[in-house]
């Protein structure tokens, strides 16, 4: 096999496994290597290609699959032009069909010569192998499906240039990499490395129609995404309000609803703020629109980390980037906690006005703010019923209110965070073991 004469996918992750099962198509009968050692480098492929499977919830040709793994995970050249632009033309077109004529080599490979030479039989179960769990610890099910589903396409390609046009195509609707595959992602420091952005692979399904009320709120929210996710002029946002009124919800909510027209989230904490020049570094050349969240975020008087806050959002030498906005959640709607202390000092300083300004400055760098209040008895009445309908929970509405407004009493007042609380406590009851609804 022309592995080594790839260019476009060369270095790629989990490549090793590929070398090795090149080796053995090349080498199964030569006779100048010991059998016995071919058959065991063939054995510990077949257990790196399990477990990898297994790990991503890959079943059916688990050679087709891990392939195209390879294929979509590579940010190469070719595969970023795609992202942006979809089919490319010129030197790089050229280049991508020859590594893809090797790639249609190796999907098309039959084991059955390297099987008999080694002894082997069990490559036919992984070729058709069943996933009995039917998902993975890296990959979620929409993840998973998708790359099985362009396997078997990839698999059935005619030609190297019909098998191109559908890796071409699934990089332009779906794009590559952890970046193009996955909704959101946090900030990682392995030990002794670099900052890593790294996927989040379990998200809520939340969506804002889950979100009872609220409707000027929501509407303010998803008018600036549009925008934002559209190309249009968008502002960074902030969202405060009273606890358990449904901010982060409604954060989470968004990304759902246009993760599939490329916007995409990382979560940043304030520990973090040192790591934002960078990641904005990593963001800002890619085909996707990317909102770097705070949740709760709030600063107290002796942390000043706010000033580097408000550098990044607005105010440094480098522009921030069209593709990046930055959304925040906080109970505070000033964000920097301030004391009658705080008064007392600035009767003692000559500039009282500065030291005002240089708080709720950052404030300001939110175009948009977003209130979210505590609802009222009859509103938090209304949220019962509704998540209440939702749940499948059958009970007389008035049993039912009398029972919430018990519970909001003892369970932290009203708001929509308890109203859910309440009615997961009476899903436990009746033995229901569904999602919650928000």
């Amino acid at each position: 096999m022309r592995t080594s004469e790839l260019m476009l996918y060369k270095n790629m992750d989990f490549g090793e496994l590929l070398k090795d099962m090149a080796f053995l198509m090349d080498n199964h009968d030569n006779d100048y290597y010991n059998r016995e050692d071919l058959s065991s480098l063939l054995f510990e492929c077949i257990n790196r290609l399990l477990e990898l499977s297994v790990s991503h919830g890959f079943e059916r040709n688990l050679w087709h699959t891990y392939l195209t793994f390879l294929l979509v995970n590579d940010e190469n050249a070719y595969s970023t032009s795609c992202e942006i632009i979809g089919d490319t033309e010129g030197s790089i077109n050229e280049v991508a069909l020859h590594d893809f004529e090797i790639f249609k080599e190796l999907f098309d490979y039959d084991f059955s010569a390297m099987e008999k030479s080694l002894g082997a039989g069990c490559m036919q179960i992984l070729l058709d192998y069943k996933n009995g769990r039917r998902n993975g610890k890296i990959f979620n099910r929409r993840i998973r499906d998708r790359i099985c589903h362009l396997a078997e396409g990839l698999g059935r390609a005619s030609d190297v240039s019909d098998f191109q046009r559908k890796m071409t195509q699934f990089y332009k609707e779906f794009g590559v990499g952890k970046l193009g595959l996955h909704k959101a992602f946090r900030i990682e420091h392995p030990e002794g490395g670099r900052m890593e952005i790294v996927p989040i692979t379990n998200i809520a399904h939340v969506h804002l129609d889950d979100l009872v009320g609220y409707e000027i709120a929501k509407k303010k929210l998803i008018d600036n995404t549009e925008a934002f996710v559209q190309g249009r002029r968008a502002n960074n946002c902030l969202l405060f309000g009273d606890a358990g009124t449904g901010k982060s919800s409604s954060i989470k909510a968004i990304l759902n609803q246009y993760y599939d027209q490329g916007l995409r989230m990382i979560e940043v904490y304030k520990h973090q703020f040192k790591d934002l020049n960078e990641v904005i570094s990593q963001i800002k050349n890619r085909n996707y629109k990317f909102i770097i969240y705070m949740d709760d975020l709030s600063f107290e008087e002796f942390e000043i980390e706010y000033k580097y806050l408000k550098a990044v959002i607005e105010g440094g030498l480098e522009r921030k980037p069209e593709n990046v906005l930055i959304y925040a959640t906080s109970n505070r709607r000033h964000l920097i906690r301030e004391t009658f202390r705080d008064k007392a000092d600035r009767d003692e300083e000559l500039h009282t006005n500065d030291t005002v300004q240089e708080k709720l400055s950052l404030v300001a760098r939110f175009g948009v703010t977003i209130y979210f209040g505590s609802p009222d008895k009859k509103e938090f009445q209304e949220i019962v019923r509704v998540l209440a309908k939702k749940g499948g929970i059958d009970m007389p509405e008035e049993e039912l209110l009398l029972e919430a407004n018990k519970w909001e009493l003892s369970h932290g007042g009203l708001s929509g965070r308890t109203a859910q609380q309440f009615i997961d406590y009476l899903m436990g009851k009746s033995g229901f073991a569904g999602e919650p609804s928000l």
